[in-house]
């Protein structure tokens, strides 16, 4: 077998013949992603490889960083070919890591480029690539197409005017383009922007935000104006889930303290967390909307780079916060009122797939929508080909695998698709491997065949009505 063959992770005929027969050519729902909506919306042309491909790529500057490469050649002033040489000297040095396999997947679709990348290809796979991308074929657009995604859903801000989320609309260019509501900022009651941040948020809403009440007017206002700009998602990035018991005597008091700069304790941050997150799941229930929780992320380790930089450059981690308990709580108290909505969960740290993989299994009683509650594919660190096989496995062993919404890309990057097609070959390679090994019955392949598709693309467009 060769590298990056057509049967690339595909261990058995089984796993082959299900890939190529039912997983290969099934379109993309990309349900989360960073992709940035200006981009569609103009139909951007990129210059060159490097900016399509090192703009914004916090995973390639942790490894070029980690390869000894200065920074200026990760998001300093260095040149674009130069910031691409140093990558391409860094690309040797990932074997074993999923940047290997990714790199040359992307090179290989939408490029056509089967070649290593190393620095001896590097001239010649830049310059083939960057004449590419001069074409209508490799614009933004051009290439969504190439790669078949049918609907994206951005990460957005509820004080953002999706003016481009407008554009996108009107032009009809026969993919979707949907906002999804991320309120994070909003929740941020213990940071030196929340302030600034109720001022931009009253301002898109049309409401002096003075009082804990006018939050909720606001954040409801853009919730309503998501929603007709065909937004049917939230998400949440979190340490942990936050469900702490409270008055709302105790949460406007908490907000007037904010409003005068006065100091918090921790438990006042906590509780106002609390009380804001329960408020943002009650009006994506109220809609039918799906929440989705990121939940894990150690985040913004280097002051000193952070500093420098700011945050999402490439200095987070995995964290081992509390989980179970919260989450129970949290999910608990919404279920207990009937007011618990579809919902997607991700862990960050794989000691916790089997938590969550039990724990969608305590709020699915009672529904008619299957798996309701979902555990969310393998997440940033662990979107690679040993935590998808790990997260599918605790899902398999403790839930309905059949039930699964499957891969997204969670990515800022249009070169990002084939995760999607190294998902389905690890799926494909594990249901394919127990075929073969006897645990799973060869004569139910047609099932499973329909398994895999459903997996790939069904699921997710029956979950979210797309």
């Amino acid at each position: 077998m060769s590298f990056l063959d057509e049967n690339f992770i595909l261990q058995t005929k089984t796993a082959q013949k299900l890939y190529h027969e039912h997983a290969k050519d099934m379109p993309i729902i990309d349900y989360h992603c960073h992709l940035p909506p200006e981009d569609i919306a103009s139909d951007r042309k990129f210059k060159n490889l490097t900016e399509i491909w090192l703009e914004g790529d916090h995973y390639k500057w942790r490894a070029m960083r980690t390869n000894g490469v200065d920074e200026r050649y990760c998001t300093g002033n260095a040149d674009d070919y130069a910031k691409f040489e140093k990558w391409a000297e860094t690309v040797p040095y990932t074997m074993r890591n999923p940047l290997y396999h990714w790199t040359h997947m992307e090179l290989k679709r939408p490029f056509g480029i089967q070649k290593i990348l190393k620095p001896e290809t590097a001239r010649e796979i830049y310059d083939s690539c960057t004449e590419m991308l001069q074409t209508d074929e490799f614009s933004v657009r051009g290439i969504l197409k190439k790669m078949n995604v049918k609907v994206i859903c951005t990460t957005d801000d509820p004080a953002d005017s999706l003016e481009h989320h407008k554009k996108i609309k009107a032009d009809n260019f026969g993919i979707q383009v949907l906002p999804t509501y991320r309120a994070d900022k909003a929740m941020a009651i213990e940071t030196e922007g929340f302030l600034p941040y109720l001022q931009k948020l009253g301002e898109a809403a049309g409401v002096s935000i003075n009082s804990y009440k006018a939050l909720q007017d606001a954040l409801k206002q853009r919730h309503d104006f998501f929603h007709e700009m065909g937004g049917r998602l939230s998400d949440h990035g979190l340490e942990t889930i936050y469900a702490e018991d409270y008055t709302d005597e105790e949460i406007n008091k908490i907000f007037d303290k904010a409003l005068n700069k006065q100091s918090l304790s921790q438990e006042e941050v906590l509780k106002f967390k609390s009380a804001v997150l329960e408020f943002l799941a009650l009006m994506d229930n109220d809609r039918g909307w799906t929440q989705q929780f990121h939940l894990g992320a150690l985040r913004n380790n280097n002051l000193r780079m952070i500093r420098e930089l700011g945050p999402d450059t490439g200095f987070d981690s995995i964290g081992d916060f509390s989980i179970a308990q919260p989450l129970s709580r949290f999910l608990g108290k919404l279920d207990n009122n009937n007011q618990l909505t579809k919902t997607i969960l991700y862990n960050l740290n794989p000691r916790d797939n089997e938590v969550f993989a039990t724990m969608i299994g305590n709020f699915n009683a009672g529904s008619t929508i299957p798996g309701k509650i979902q555990f969310g594919s393998g997440w940033w660190f662990l979107d690679q080909k040993d935590g998808m096989e790990k997260q599918m496995n605790a899902l398999s062993n403790m839930g309905l695998l059949s039930r699964f919404v499957g891969m997204l890309t969670d990515s800022r990057s249009f070169l990002s698709y084939p995760r999607h097609d190294y998902f389905r070959r690890i799926l494909c390679n594990l249901i394919g491997r127990d075929v073969e090994n006897g645990e799973l019955p060869e004569s139910e392949l047609d099932w499973m065949g329909q398994m895999v598709e459903n997996i790939s693309y069904n699921n997710a467009k029956n979950y979210f009505d797309f």
